[in-house]
């Protein structure tokens, strides 16, 4: 039963662990950080639940490097 539910969220269970962690430096540190806690949990559920669907990267780097080599291409 565990590994179905590792193979099926392990990428959100992954993202949530790892922003709780990050989020816990910074909620001991205060109480208003805890809305930045709250911030990276929805960061690594968001990233983690990509992950699951795979659907490839949040940033289209490869993209985004072109369109700027186009964009700014040194000699026109």
């Amino acid at each position: 039963m565990w590994k179905e539910v590792w193979t099926t969220y392990g990428g959100r269970i992954t993202g949530v662990t790892a922003g709780i962690i990050l989020g816990l430096l910074y909620f001991i540190v205060g109480f208003w950080d805890m809305l930045f806690f709250a911030f990276l949990l929805c960061i690594g559920y968001t990233i983690g639940k990509a992950k699951d669907q795979q659907r490839g990267p949040i940033i289209p780097w490869q993209r985004l490097g072109e369109w700027l080599m186009e964009r700014w291409r040194p000699f026109r």
